[in-house]
């Protein structure tokens, strides 16, 4: 296995994590009932780290599928460099460094982080063209 589809491995695992974090941060805030519900209603807003841990969770979602689709071309294409090597561990690790920053909130280096998975994206997008 390259070590492109390790780092989705790996990212998809911190998917599931930070969904879990989520989760539980929102049943905290919203309490059981509402997490055990069928969410009717319109709930209220995430506050604090809760908040900031799924608007992390969403933002990991939004950056995903294009990670995901950019290791599996690349995979099937046989485009496996330095770059793209470089591409999925620059993804994986500025995404979890991400959370932490962003559960602090931590300002511009949250978005410096984020920038960063995006260069991870491209670098994996050079090879494919």
């Amino acid at each position: 296995m390259n070590i492109e589809l390790q780092m989705l491995i790996w990212s998809i695992a911190l998917g599931l994590v930070q969904a879990a974090i989520a989760a539980t941060g929102m049943t905290g805030q919203r309490g059981l009932g509402w997490a055990a519900s069928a969410r009717d209603g319109t709930p209220t807003a995430m506050t604090g780290v809760s908040g900031r841990l799924e608007r992390a969770r969403a933002n990991l979602l939004e950056t995903f599928v294009f990670f995901a689709a950019a290791v599996l071309a690349g995979y099937v294409l046989q485009r496996h460099t330095a770059m793209t090597v470089l591409g999925a561990q620059l993804y994986f690790w500025s995404r979890l460094v991400y959370v932490p920053i962003y559960a602090l909130g931590i300002p511009y280096v949250r978005t410096l982080v984020w920038t960063v998975s995006m260069v991870g994206i491209v670098l994996l997008l050079i090879p494919l063209f």
